[in-house]
């Protein structure tokens, strides 16, 4: 038997003073309101009500007891009313694991999203490599690459692609490359995260060329690479979502427009183990509404290679 259900029952009959009473509250018998208060003194191993014809009446224990399930039942109601908003509204907080650059596109955004829904909070997990969601602790995962994880459900919500850009004054000093080779002449910006780091590949429908290139400042952090080209140091190869509204405010222009990189899927992934939460949805909803304004954007400039 339901202990919480056989308190809240006793606390109404010491406060109706009648068994009748509480079976029409809850439309149940008066014979089952009086087996949820024998659940209770037998579970205790005490007497918890004198009763006669004409009142009911605590006994000690009665009320000791009665003392402590007040704010137990209260406790309850107050879970029941936090969750049940949770599961019908977007409140608490949602951790979510994105990529480096994908946080620089993300993070500008969410404070329309927060402004929308005030009980929600969320926590940015800034890495470009994870590990098991469930250890780390993650609601979402923004991941780049081919999902082979089978505990975790993967939405698949574009092409993490790379594109070189540089700024309008180093354009104007330097030129504007027309093929990838002529970037062995230009000042080039590298990311370092590994060997060949200074071989940028692109496709189209030129096929597939690699083109090594050369510059004096090379750095492991994709936000330096960054910063360094708004700055018209040179011209850097760098994934879109970084610097997608440098190109649309003009802070940077794309290079080599017509040789992109070849891509890796984009997705978002969640644990299967785990329900998925009011607020887990609307975070991974709000995410992939802004990607798919990002490729509407890019289409409207004749950007539609990318993502």
């Amino acid at each position: 038997m339901d202990i919480v259900s056989s308190l809240a029952a006793l606390v109404r009959v010491t406060e109706t003073g009648s068994f009748s009473a509480v079976a029409r509250e809850r439309d149940v018998s008066k014979a089952a309101v009086t087996r949820q208060i024998a659940f209770l003194e037998e579970h205790f191993g005490v007497r918890l009500l004198h009763r006669t014809t004409r009142k009911l009446s605590l006994t000690e224990d009665g009320r000791t007891l009665l003392d402590l399930a007040r704010p137990v039942l209260e406790g309850v109601e107050t879970m029941e009313a936090t969750l049940g908003r949770q599961s019908t509204s977007p409140v608490g907080l949602v951790r979510v694991g994105i990529m480096v650059a994908a946080s620089h596109f993300l993070a500008p955004r969410l404070p329309t999203l927060l402004a929308s829904n005030p009980g929600l909070q969320v926590e940015l997990i800034v890495n470009d490599r994870f590990g098991d969601m469930i250890e780390d602790r993650l609601d979402l995962a923004m991941r780049a690459g081919e999902i082979t994880d089978v505990s975790v459900v993967a939405r698949r919500i574009g092409i993490a692609a790379r594109v070189v850009v540089a700024a309008p004054r180093y354009i104007e000093a330097r030129g504007h490359p027309s093929t990838p080779v002529e970037l062995g002449r230009h000042t080039c910006i590298v990311h370092d995260v590994g060997p060949d780091s200074d071989m940028w590949t692109f496709g189209g429908s030129h096929g597939a060329e690699e083109v090594r290139v050369s510059g004096s400042i090379r750095a492991n952090d994709g936000a330096v690479v960054h910063l360094a080209a708004r700055a018209g140091y040179g011209i850097a190869f760098l994934p879109l979502v970084q610097v997608v509204d440098d190109l649309r405010s003009g802070a940077l222009v794309r290079v080599l427009g017509d040789r992109p990189s070849p891509g890796l899927p984009l997705s978002l992934t969640y644990s299967s183990r785990r329900h998925l939460a009011p607020r887990t949805r609307v975070v991974m909803e709000f995410i992939i509404e802004q990607v798919r304004q990002m490729r509407g954007a890019l289409a409207a400039t004749s950007d539609e290679s990318i993502l």
